[in-house]
């Protein structure tokens, strides 16, 4: 099920740019908005503008910012899981065709911003999938039911007992 829900994004407060410096280990860049909160309300996904301040382009419109989910979806990445997702694309006609919606919808989100006049979107979309942070940001912005492989990166975290501990709020 697709979500049809608008994404409520919030503004960025100073202080949520400071949790954010905290968590990235550096100033944060381009940002637009706070796209989801953990359960604890510190900011998890923030969605950032098409080009950094210097204008060098940056495509990844929902960066995932919290380092527990970081490195929840980094042990998942490790186990291979990518290059399976990937294989099913060739064999999966109903798999891959939503995928490519997938990009679709997040090169109209980007352009809506600023194009950057390139096809280009983020997470390997829409031929392989190359990093699960980014596909995972997309699904805790947006909803379900829109990226296929931040949906399944949901359901394995959640499988595994996230949200807990600083998470839990």
């Amino acid at each position: 099920m697709k979500s049809t829900e608008t994404p409520r994004f919030e503004p960025v407060t100073d202080l949520d740019r400071e949790v954010i410096a905290e968590q990235l280990g550096r100033p944060p860049r381009a940002l637009r908005a706070i796209a989801a909160r953990c359960p604890s309300g510190h900011p998890s996904v923030v969605q950032t503008s098409p080009r950094l301040e210097n204008g060098t382009p940056f495509p990844t419109l929902y960066y995932l910012t919290c380092p527990k989910l970081n490195s929840l979806v980094g042990g998942i990445e490790a186990s291979g899981l990518m290059k399976e997702m990937t294989e099913r694309l060739s064999t999966d006609e109903d798999l891959a065709a939503a995928y490519l919606r997938t990009h679709e919808t997040y090169l109209a989100e980007r352009d809506a911003i600023e194009s950057l006049g390139t096809q280009v979107t983020a997470g390997g979309m829409p031929g392989r999938v190359k990093c699960l942070h980014v596909h995972l940001a997309h699904t805790l912005a947006v909803g379900p039911g829109v990226n296929p492989f931040g949906d399944e990166t949901l359901a394995l975290l959640r499988a595994g007992g996230w949200p807990s501990g600083d998470c839990a709020g």
